[in-house]
């Protein structure tokens, strides 16, 4: 589930942190930057785990920042195709089921990869497990054990705007333009079909 992953980079370091020590002041530049955000093809960054190396610093010309260039491994959340994790259940829809752990919440269960017999109730909003007389709910908040299938990263640069058409009177509208959808940069799609898996509570 945790993996340590080694990065290089460029840490500036602005005039208002010269007066900490130099390995200190690169450790908050690097939590500042990586902790708790996810980086592409790499995973969500939990922490700053050890410094490999650093370079000299140069003072840029103008701005007055110094600039070093380092190797430092960190913390990453990026669990590995097959392993089975524990998370809560946040909400439910007719496409599947979202989960979440206490630090990550882009967890998709699709439909397709329920116990065969679940069926969605649209009144209550929930999933139904039907395994012959019982019936047995996937409640929100209950905890839940599920396989992951894949991981699925999204590219978060933000996109060119969209120009009016030619011959449009000159003004620009937004009607039958399509919102654009957002999707989290990093999500783990995973399968609830599988013995001892799907809520804690049916295995106990």
């Amino acid at each position: 589930m945790f993996i340590l992953t080694k990065i290089a980079d460029l840490v500036q370091i602005a005039p208002d942190d010269f007066r900490k020590q130099s390995h200190v002041a690169i450790e908050d530049n690097i939590n500042t930057k990586y902790a708790n955000k996810v980086v592409q093809k790499i995973g969500l960054c939990v922490c700053l785990w050890d410094i490999l190396w650093t370079s000299e610093g140069l003072i840029g010309q103008g701005d007055g920042m110094v600039n070093v260039n380092i190797e430092f491994r960190v913390v990453v959340f990026r669990p590995f195709k097959g392993e089975v994790i524990a998370a809560r259940i946040a909400d439910q829809s007719s496409e599947g089921i979202h989960l979440a752990t206490d630090f990550f919440d882009n967890i998709f269960i699709p439909w397709t990869e329920l116990p065969e017999g679940s069926e969605f109730e649209p009144s209550d909003s929930l999933w139904v497990w039907k395994d012959e007389d019982q019936v047995m709910y996937f409640d929100n908040n209950e905890m839940v054990r599920f396989k992951v299938l894949s991981e699925e990263w999204h590219d978060q640069t933000p996109s060119k705007p969209v120009e009016a058409a030619e011959g449009a009177g000159g003004g620009a509208t937004d009607e039958g333009v399509p919102a654009p959808i957002s999707r989290p940069p990093y999500q783990i799609v995973g399968s609830m079909s599988g013995p001892g898996l799907g809520c804690c509570l049916w295995w106990e």
